[in-house]
């Protein structure tokens, strides 16, 4: 709900966010208005907008995928960059269960409940290192019905991750990596893919203050080189996969090429793709089947 009247002009807020650094005042502003409920609210979220805190922390929700996603202060804010990872995702996933929808492979049931009732053939995807749960989120617009599980090491991105999935059946586990999933996923996962964190540790300091300082440093720092988290996802990987199941890493573009080897010696199938438009690296390997 828009506030009106409000104390603050909005011509005066997009002075006051260029002032503070913010390149895209205008929409900034814009977005702020919109998203205040009270006159007090709105001038408390520039407040907090100037003083560096990240836009959709202030709002409290973010935009991906056309989609509006709840982001709680101190969770990872999904990136523009990351929905070509979910277009990558939403292809390989319906090649899984066929264009006409009957699975390309046989059919995997889907976990249930204690009475193992068989529910009809879906796509079973897993999001590690899932943050907000934004990607589940998108792959279920774009494809629902999926089976969805989603991973995450920490206890706030599990609970935001938990609103944005609840309506669309996910499961949201706390844990590192694969260690908290059901062992009966295990040679069932036709699409698994992460957004992992991949910046060198040394390269932290050089991030915007805005990830640098609000965002939890679990969903940034990747080690030295910035793979150590991928290549620990990767190792594992084949355990999990489905017959011709696909992973999928997002990385950069330097990281691309010891990624996709990493994969390759994994036993999986590695190619590299990308989007110039977006900034985006995608490494997908696929198991054989």
């Amino acid at each position: 709900m828009s506030v009106s009247p409000s104390p603050l002009p909005e011509s005066l807020i997009v002075t006051t966010l260029r002032a503070a650094g913010c390149v895209f005042a205008e929409d900034e502003a814009r977005l702020l208005v919109s998203t205040a409920r009270t006159p007090a609210d709105l001038a408390a979220m520039v407040e907090r907008r100037v003083g560096g805190l990240p836009l959709e922390h202030v709002l409290g929700w973010a935009e991906f995928c056309g989609l509006r996603i709840a982001v709680d202060p101190g969770v990872f804010v999904p990136r523009r960059r990351t929905e070509f990872l979910i277009r990558q995702a939403a292809t390989l996933a319906r090649q899984a269960v066929g264009s006409a929808g009957q699975p390309a492979v046989p059919a995997r049931p889907a976990v249930t409940p204690a009475d193992h009732t068989l529910t009809p053939p879906r796509a079973v995807v897993v999001d590690l290192c899932c943050g907000s749960g934004a990607l589940g989120a998108a792959l279920v617009a774009a494809l629902d019905p999926i089976e969805l599980h989603a991973v995450d090491i920490d206890p706030a991105a599990v609970r935001c991750a938990r609103r944005n999935l609840a309506a669309a059946g996910g499961r949201v586990y706390e844990g590192d990596l694969y260690e908290p999933l059901p062992a009966a996923l295990r040679g069932r996962v036709d699409v698994l893919l992460a957004s992992a964190p991949y910046v060198p540790t040394e390269a932290i300091g050089l991030l915007p203050q805005e990830a640098r300082i609000h965002e939890p440093r679990v969903a940034l720092d990747g080690g030295a080189d910035g793979l150590d988290v991928v290549r620990r996802l990767i190792a594992a990987a084949p355990l999990w996969l489905a017959p011709g199941g696909h992973l999928l890493v997002e990385t950069s573009e330097r990281q691309a090429p010891e990624t996709a080897e990493t994969i390759a010696r994994g036993g999986l199938t590695a190619r590299i793709t990308g989007s110039d438009e977006l900034d985006a690296t995608v490494v997908i390997g696929t198991s054989p089947r």
